[in-house]
């Protein structure tokens, strides 16, 4: 293991930067080619990932701001995972935060990044989750035999009432969860801190569908890599390791949002 302070020496001996401001940053991303390079799987190249995230700090001002340790350790989250980070895919984000009076960086894994890593896994055949409004055909009920029957309404569907992701196995397996609108919005309120200004005012459907979505994984037969992958999710690192999942991450407390669809980020005041 190596810690960030480390890397970051070494790359400044390397440019001859100053270690704040969006120039330095740069520099060290390109100084950690390698790094990244050794982090990624194969669903993405080297040379892409940096592009996406040398794209991300030129975008968004707020990201230049965060400290290298923390901005090189979302990034090589990311880079672990092999997920794009603030992409109109929305596989993953890089989000600036004032933790402490310190703007650093937190990773945060999107709804689609959720599945896609869930696919990657081996053991997922189908794996969604869905938006139900007031004028759906919806019906489900639990017990020995569980049912779901969703018919959307071709038009005029009304307001949203329930979320519900399924899944299913290569064997044959599967398992579905069901959230209301007003228990995924008091589960966001208890322990999100972002639920007041970050993506759940941004796009509130996405995040509901990841919250169901990750409840529901916990009863799919996944391998430890995956859960240890979905442990990543809303951390902040202050190290880089050959394995991100060992660093372990500090408290977060206030945010600035990221638009959890552009993956842009929203000014808010600080």
């Amino acid at each position: 293991m190596a810690t960030a302070n480390k890397m970051i020496q070494q790359a400044m001996q390397k440019s001859a930067v100053v270690t704040t401001g969006k120039p330095a940053l740069q520099q060290y991303i390109k100084q950690m080619e390698r790094e990244i390079k050794k982090a990624l799987p194969s669903v993405i190249t080297p040379e892409r990932f940096t592009r996406i995230v040398l794209s991300a700090l030129s975008t968004n001002p707020k990201l230049a701001e965060t400290t290298p340790q923390s901005f090189l350790g979302a990034m090589m989250t990311a880079a672990q995972l092999g997920v794009e980070p603030n992409t109109p895919l929305g596989q993953a984000y890089l989000i600036p935060y004032r933790n402490k009076g310190v703007m650093e960086c937190q990773f945060q894994l999107g709804y689609k990044g959720l599945i896609d890593l869930a696919y990657r896994s081996g053991e997922i055949s189908i794996i969604q989750a869905q938006v139900v409004y007031s004028e759906d055909d919806f019906a489900f009920s639990f017990g020995l035999e569980p049912t779901l029957k969703h018919i959307p309404t071709a038009s005029k569907r009304g307001e949203p009432v329930f979320v519900y992701a399924v899944f299913k196995t290569k064997e044959g397996g599967y398992g579905f969860e069901v959230m209301s609108i007003e228990e995924i919005r008091a589960f966001a309120q208890k322990y999100s801190k972002t639920y007041d200004n970050g993506p759940w005012q941004t796009n509130f459907e996405e995040m509901a569908k990841k919250t169901v979505l990750k409840r529901v994984l916990k009863y799919a037969p996944l391998k430890t890599e995956f859960l240890r992958g979905l442990a990543q999710d809303e951390t902040i690192k202050q190290e880089i390791s050959d394995d991100m999942y060992l660093v372990q991450p500090t408290v977060v407390e206030d945010v600035v949002s990221v638009d959890s669809a552009t993956g842009e980020i929203i000014q808010n005041e600080l």
